[in-house]
């Protein structure tokens, strides 16, 4: 007996009908979304993907630029919160375009968020942690892009949320470069907190960049507190801002490793108040 499969592709921002039959994917089913340029098409995809356990793959609109004019996950992020495996294809850019403040996007501790090729979350203005992307379950980063967000909290670009109990959030930077974010307290780029990890990579002879974020207290760069592990290689911390100390790393606890990532450059200094020292940080 021979058997046949229809694969279903479903199409975000357009309606397609076969036969008079509007056809449903079946939920174990993983799936490309192809989402047109616009707010709406973005969060009914996000929607869509939401309601499977399988994997989703988002292929954002290439150039596109989604303006975000309103919050749709509650109040607080421009999207749907990620609740299930979500990745997300550039090259797009997904922006807040309000006078309202919100985070673009969050991720609960059943959720993975990845983005790849040339994703950009920008303008992100989180009232709490994280401007662009706060994180209770998984975020990876590859070839992607977070800048010019901003939190009242912790972490301008992305916070890993202190976690007491339950799931651990994780959070994996490679190539991705995180800059001119900001944060009313810790971690203007990044906050890897409590029993969070955090791992950054970027290649020999190309490092992944850290720079012109800002923190009012500790960690203009990073800011690992009470986290599980922190692991920086190739990349380079530099040219980041705190006004108390430890303009580029601040490490409260917690294990960290650097390989061939330099701090370098930071104000008002590099990694000084941090305890213990952050490995291999002078300054």
């Amino acid at each position: 007996m021979r058997h046949n499969r229809t694969i279903i592709q479903a199409l975000v921002g357009a309606t397609a009908v076969t036969g008079g039959m509007i056809t449903l994917v079946p939920a174990a089913w993983a799936t490309t979304i192809p989402v047109a340029c616009s707010e709406s098409a973005l969060v009914s995809a996000v929607n869509l993907a939401n309601s499977t356990p399988a994997k989703d793959t988002l292929a954002l609109a290439s150039g596109c630029t989604y303006r975000m004019t309103s919050s749709h996950g509650g109040l607080a992020d421009a999207l749907p919160v990620i609740t299930t495996p979500i990745e997300m294809i550039g090259p797009a850019t997904i922006s807040r375009a309000s006078l309202l403040p919100f985070r673009i996007a969050e991720v609960s501790s059943t959720g993975d968020l990845t983005l790849t090729t040339a994703v950009a979350l920008t303008n992100g203005s989180a009232l709490g942690d994280g401007g662009a992307i706060l994180n209770h379950g998984a975020v990876t980063l590859t070839g992607s892009r977070l800048s010019g967000n901003h939190a009242t909290g912790n972490g301008g670009g992305l916070a890993n949320a202190d976690t007491p109990s339950g799931t651990a959030p994780a959070a994996t930077f490679t190539n991705s470069p995180v800059s001119t974010n900001s944060a009313l307290l810790s971690g203007g780029g990044i906050y890897n907190g409590r029993r969070g990890t955090l791992t950054t990579t970027g290649v020999s002879g190309s490092p992944m960049f850290m720079t012109g974020n800002t923190a009012t207290l500790r960690g203009g760069g990073i800011a690992a507190v009470s986290s599980t592990a922190t692991t920086l290689t190739q990349t380079a911390v530099t040219a980041n801002n705190a006004a108390l100390n430890a303009g580029g790393v601040y490490r409260q606890g917690g294990t960290m490793t650097t390989t061939s990532s330099p701090i370098s450059a930071n104000t008002t200094n590099n990694c000084v108040g941090s305890s213990p020292a952050v490995p291999t940080c002078t300054g």
